[in-house]
């Protein structure tokens, strides 16, 4: 078992081997994966960069011949990519550490997205400290602020480089307790569901229906972020089904809030025939930071302020319609068991009679326009609030029924 270290070793190749020099010491061998490509390696990697390229369909040749640093990156992550997931299904691979500036970085966390959760991964970036997002997507991966440009080893580089090892061997290491700990709730089959603040009472009363039913319940916080984690997990074979409670991220996806989760959201379950339930919790938002970060075309708009770093905007009627025809659509094209279910008198905690975001005419057409596009998939609608314990009991047992089916 190795750990696999990316680095373009045209520019990083004194850190990169200080770095697995510093794992050996710790115990852990280290393969140095070369992903440069324009300039002469600084130090011996284990695995060449012309090894990489081959792995993403290309050559070392073709791109010293292209001269083109973008599409070098491309490729080389391609291969990155294609050589952690060989590794791991060899049974060889004891996780991923990466170095890197924002080519390194874009390399060595494509390596780390292709790995399954619970694989251990570590990105020592430059760009740490920023918008990591793109970077991270929906894995478990750690980034590590590098403080200083990895531009050669100096007294700040050494000590951020030697926590970056210790780190590495300690969640390798820890794989073992980890998989026993994992290994603990496997007898119950798993669910997973997604909450927002404004739909928690709903959620947590849904998950205690489920536990009760015996399943062991994975809840995902819907900030863009963690609707990707769950798109993830939707796909990855180790869910029995769905609580897709709280569809909010959609709304920013239409209206460019801080909370997307991307055009994908809500297709995952479907793509992989999963039993899934749906509804439309907190449709009625779109996520903003501080009120001055609002774009301006909206500065005329209903705005709630739920704290100085998050402004809520109500969405229109004509936006919920169009949010509606999104969920029918994605529902009547999936596969597997799937059924809706809708709030009549409010999709969020601040939508309902005497709240901030009360608004039947926007809650009349989200419903008409999942009702237009949903085909022949089941939806109830039922003359309670999201957050009622009736309708979490709905929803939960709803669920619970397509599973037995």
């Amino acid at each position: 078992m190795y750990v696999l270290l990316f680095a373009t070793c045209d520019t990083k190749g004194a850190e990169a081997s200080w770095l697995k020099e510093q794992l050996g010491k710790l115990g852990v061998a280290a393969r140095i994966v070369d992903c440069g490509c324009l300039g002469a390696p600084t130090c011996e990697a284990d695995v060449s960069r012309d090894e990489v390229f081959r792995a993403g369909g290309s050559s070392h040749a073709e791109q010293l011949a292209a001269n083109d640093r973008g599409q070098a990156v491309n490729a080389a992550a391609a291969g990155a990519a294609r050589l952690a997931q060989e590794a791991l299904q060899r049974g060889e691979l004891a996780g991923v550490l990466g170095i890197g500036g924002s080519a390194g970085t874009t390399i060595g966390t494509a390596a780390m997205r292709a790995l399954p959760i619970g694989t251990p991964k570590l990105m020592v970036s430059t760009l740490a400290s920023g918008d990591v997002r793109p970077y991270v997507g929906g894995k478990d991966i750690l980034m590590l602020c590098s403080v200083v440009d990895i531009a050669g080893l100096n007294r700040v580089s050494r000590k951020v480089l030697a926590q970056a090892a210790g780190a590495m061997v300690g969640m390798v290491t820890n794989s073992i307790s980890l998989a026993t700990a994992a290994a603990d709730t496997t007898d119950r089959p798993l669910v997973a569901m997604t909450m927002f603040g404004v739909t928690t009472p709903c959620v947590e009363h849904a998950k205690g229906v489920l536990e009760e039913a015996g399943y062991e319940v994975l809840v995902f916080h819907a900030t863009g972020s963690g609707g990707e984690s769950f798109e993830v997990l939707a796909r990855s074979g180790m869910l029995v089904g769905v609580l897709d409670i709280t569809t909010t991220e959609l709304a920013d996806e239409l209206c460019d809030g801080t909370l997307t989760a991307g055009p994908t959201r809500l297709t995952a379950a479907g793509e992989t025939g999963l039993p899934q339930v749906v509804s439309v919790g907190a449709t009625d938002m779109v996520n903003f930071g501080p009120m001055a970060s609002v774009p301006d075309r909206f500065k005329e708009r209903h705005f709630y302020e739920h704290n100085a770093n998050v402004t809520l905007m109500r969405t229109t009627p004509e936006e919920c319609a169009r949010i509606g025809a999104d969920i029918g659509r994605k529902l009547a094209a999936a596969q597997g068991p799937r059924a809706l279910i809708l709030p009549e008198r409010g999709v969020s905690a601040i939508d309902r009679e005497g709240a901030p975001f009360d608004h039947p005419e926007a809650r009349a057409a989200l419903f008409s326009a999942i009702e237009a596009h949903r085909g022949d998939v089941p939806c109830t609608t039922l003359p309670l609030h999201i957050n009622d314990p009736e309708f979490a009991e709905a929803a939960a047992r709803a669920l619970l029924e397509l599973l037995k089916s």
